[in-house]
């Protein structure tokens, strides 16, 4: 079974009550309920399950996830060796991991070339989708001493922000460079090739089966198990989205 609850704290608790009526031997699971209450209320059915592109925060599960930290540095890095001195954030709901931990991450990049955290200029999004990049675009547009680089916590809201600088005749990367997150299919296709950050993303759901068919054969007594927090590193897709020359 594959369940997709397009981030909805309320429609992912309806799939894990499904699968706990079903009783499925193990669940992957990439909560979209930032306050950790889904998960408590399943944990209750003694079901295996692993968090995958999550970090497990006490020792009852497994997970899988990417250095979001050293991810976001990696991108502002980038940023500031091109030149630019000032960037825009465009975040996704404060609440989520990811989104605190790739801030942090272009904070600490900002730091090492001596700039104070002023410097980034968040925009904060509600969602993490194309319309939401769309519209902090918009905002981005509309900021007095406009950034020269934005970072965007996902490709989606790239892709957004790209739609609305194209939009306003904005060109990128020359007047505005654009780095994402996640380097999905469609980023190298889009009308300017975006840089992103990589996430192993087929090394990390192998990782989170072989965890979780571990778990699930030590419940039959025919494998020992240790649950464990696994952190992959992420790489930097270099494309034209951020090559301006400055």
């Amino acid at each position: 079974m594959v369940c997709n609850s397009a981030q909805s704290a309320g429609e992912e608790a309806e799939y894990l009550s499904l699968f706990a009526e079903q009783r499925v031997r193990g669940v992957l699971l990439t909560p979209a309920d930032a306050t950790g209450r889904n998960i408590a209320t399943f944990r209750r059915h003694n079901i295996p399950f692993v968090l995958v592109d999550r970090v497990a925060e006490g020792t009852t599960e497994c997970s899988v996830s990417v250095d979001d930290v050293a991810g976001g540095a990696l991108a502002v890095r980038h940023l500031v060796d091109a030149g630019h001195r000032t960037i825009a954030y465009v975040s996704g709901p404060p609440g989520l991991n990811q989104v605190r931990d790739r801030r942090t991450g272009a904070l600490n990049a900002l730091a090492e070339a001596g700039l104070g955290p002023d410097r980034l200029r968040e925009l904060p999004t509600e969602r993490l989708d194309v319309a939401a990049g769309r519209d902090a675009g918009a905002r981005l547009l509309g900021l007095a001493d406009r950034p020269t680089a934005v970072f965007c916590a996902n490709d989606l809201l790239a892709l957004g922000v790209l739609q609305a600088m194209y939009a306003a005749g904005i060109t990128v990367p020359d007047d505005l460079a654009i780095v994402g997150y996640d380097d999905i299919e469609f980023a190298a296709a889009a009308a300017v090739p975006l840089t992103s950050v990589r996430q192993p993303a087929v090394t990390m759901g192998a990782l989170a089966a072989e965890l979780l068919l571990e778990e699930t054969e030590a419940e039959t007594g025919t494998k020992r198990h240790e649950h464990r927090r696994v952190v992959l590193q992420p790489e930097l897709v270099v494309r034209r989205s951020s090559l301006s020359a400055r």
